[in-house]
């Protein structure tokens, strides 16, 4: 009797299981390749247009969770959002007023990184059902699934180009409570997916709803970047060493080969616009030394002809 209750047991878990297992892989964000080259990117606060008022502010706080997910992705130059940013500026400008003591770590004005996107969006519905939940699986004594009320968070989120302020990419998202929660393509405690403390939208329906929002909104961002062009430009050439704005930070490692050439940019003579851009490659150059913020290259080809100002590239 007892084996016959096990195998029962076992067959309705299987296809349960196999669900999760499912669930858990379209709910993580993937690692990025070896040689990914990052981009900088910022949040803004998101728009309340649901009208949604709870313990938490929910703009703020879906702002909070993607600038911690976008970290934790490993994919991008992650800066502060639109109040952090705010912040250091108002450092900034206190430390320039001559009011405080200087030193050599004081904040200096211009130091701050540009962000080369943008993203913003909109919260356009929240519903939150607080009520308890069922539809659990319950046999022999064995409780599976169930919920304790759900909630749903609907967003449209944009990729905006900060330099053009053009709209690159957007979509609409909605997240619910009864999915498990994103975690990130790595293995240690710390990457181990959405698991800090956020405040009140730990707590809540809606808070989870939105942490779903906020993966599938990353994935979306990821896939993005495949059709934006990675761009540095050299700095400074100094006999046979080529140095370029571009360092470790970016994901820039020794062995990396670029293209280099000059960009002429096709503007629409009646609105300024910038209509396309046309490279003109003269050579090549690979990283020998990866610093920071910037690198160290070697010629491969083209040497005499490379010149300082010019536009590096990653290989076609």
């Amino acid at each position: 009797m007892k084996k016959l209750r096990f195998r029962i047991i076992l067959l309705l878990l299987i296809p349960i299981l196999m669900q999760m297992s499912m669930a858990q892989a379209e709910n993580t964000i993937p690692a990025p390749p070896e040689g990914n080259l990052r981009y900088s990117i910022t949040v803004t606060k998101f728009k309340n247009e649901a009208g949604w008022h709870g313990k938490w502010n929910v703009g703020d706080g879906f702002a909070t969770i993607m600038t911690n997910l976008l970290h934790k992705s490993g994919w991008f130059i992650v800066l502060g959002d639109t109040e952090m940013r705010k912040a250091a500026m108002g450092e900034q400008d206190l430390v320039a007023s001559g009011r405080t003591a200087k030193g050599k770590k004081s904040a200096k004005i211009g130091r701050m990184t540009p962000a080369q996107l943008l993203v913003r969006g909109s919260i356009t519905h929240v519903q939150n059902d607080t009520g308890s939940g069922g539809g659990g699986l319950s046999f022999a004594g064995i409780s599976i699934g169930g919920s304790a009320g759900k909630a749903e968070l609907n967003i449209t989120i944009y990729l905006v180009d900060s330099e053009t302020g053009q709209v690159m990419a957007s979509t609409d998202i909605i997240g619910t409570s009864g999915k498990k929660g994103f975690s990130i393509g790595y293995h240690g405690s710390d990457l181990g997916g959405l698991t800090g403390n956020f405040g009140g939208q730990k707590k809540d329906n809606v808070g989870k709803a939105a942490e779903d929002a906020v993966g599938q909104a990353v994935k979306f961002l990821i896939q993005q970047l495949e059709s934006i062009p990675w761009e540095a430009t050299v700095l400074l050439i100094k006999g046979d060493k080529i140095i370029i704005n571009r360092g470790s930070r970016e994901g820039v490692t020794v062995g990396t080969t670029f293209r280099v050439g000059g960009v002429e940019e096709l503007i629409d003579p009646d609105t300024g616009a910038v209509l396309d851009s046309e490279m003109t490659e003269v050579g090549t150059i690979e990283v020998t030394k990866a610093k920071e913020k910037i690198a160290y290259c070697a010629p491969v080809s083209g040497s005499g002809d490379i010149k300082k100002g010019m536009s590096v590239f990653t290989m076609e």
